[in-house]
């Protein structure tokens, strides 16, 4: 897997000459650009848990979502660009400070350069499951182009409703492609696999904030993944939605997530039969659980 001259790794296909050094949408170019690379201790219980996720947080993405908490690197400012052999020993650097896993938030529109970093760190020595931790707007056959190199998918799906992702994370067709890239990765992963001591070794886990006012649409994406998926996945289900949007045109995105709307939620996953489900307890909301994209590891 290569960049090409005309990127086409994400839905949004802006054909962006990288390997001339132009920019993406997505703000990546031909080099790596990573904002921190350290323990994570916030992701789920199967992927954190006591020691810490080996977690790269890369600059840029291909969503522009209004109430983004990673505002500072999703735009592709925040970061320091490093090179494919410097990111392979940051694997390596994860791994030796007892990571359970090598996380990499944000990263398709890296997915070659990424690759060929895993495979110099594999010929010396990592051994980690690797996480491809995506906003789940992809295309499925950048998917597949990473089966090889993908042992857990945290995926986000986001939107049922075409028109909330328009509106809220400038994202055509949406649905079309998260859900078919998701289809793909469950079918390239299969059931989930737990180590001795719970952590996740292979699978799927879907992740969905709730929005504030938009349960309604969070209902539609829980059927949607228990009648297509059934247990081979596991869904988490979030209730840290922080307002952080300050634009006078969505004025229902100024407030948190209300517990009732959360409990009505949660409610709805238990009459369908969810059972492998990770939900919030109260005070996930905050800018205090967003990390400092500070260089540390880079």
């Amino acid at each position: 897997m290569e960049l090409s001259e005309k990127c086409e790794l994400c839905p949004r296909k802006c054909g962006a000459n990288r390997l001339s050094g132009k920019k993406g949408f997505c703000g990546g170019e031909k080099d790596i650009k990573i904002a921190r690379a350290a323990l994570h201790f916030w992701e789920e219980p199967c992927i954190s848990g006591e020691e810490g996720s080996g977690t790269v947080f890369f600059s840029g993405c291909t969503m522009r979502c209004i109430f983004c908490q990673n505002k500072e690197i999703s735009r592709g400012e925040a970061g320091k660009l490093v090179s494919i052999e410097r990111l392979s020993e940051i694997f390596l650097e994860l791994q030796a400070k007892g990571a359970n896993n090598i996380n990499l938030v944000t990263p398709m529109h890296y997915a070659p350069q990424i690759t060929a970093a895993l495979d110099i760190a594999r010929k010396n020595g990592l051994s980690l499951p690797i996480v491809w931790n995506t906003g789940g707007w992809e295309l499925p056959e950048s998917v597949a182009s990473v089966k090889d190199y993908s042992d857990i998918w945290l995926s986000d799906f986001k939107y049922f409703d075409n028109s909330l992702a328009e509106k809220f994370s400038d994202a055509k067709n949406y649905f079309e492609n998260a859900f078919a890239s998701l289809k793909k990765m469950v079918e390239q992963t299969g059931e989930a696999v737990f180590g001795d001591n719970g952590m996740m070794k292979k699978g799927v886990i879907v992740r969905h904030l709730v929005l504030p006012g938009h349960t309604d649409d969070s209902k539609k994406i829980l059927r949607l993944l228990w009648e297509n998926f059934g247990d081979k996945i596991w869904i988490s289900i979030m209730n840290q939605y922080t307002p952080l949007c300050k634009d006078e045109r969505y004025p229902e995105l100024f407030r948190s997530v209300t517990d009732e709307e959360y409990d009505d939620v949660i409610d709805y996953a238990l009459s369908l039969g969810i059972e492998n489900a990770f939900v919030q307890e109260g005070g996930a909301v905050g800018e205090s659980f967003i990390p400092p994209f500070d260089l540390e590891g880079v």
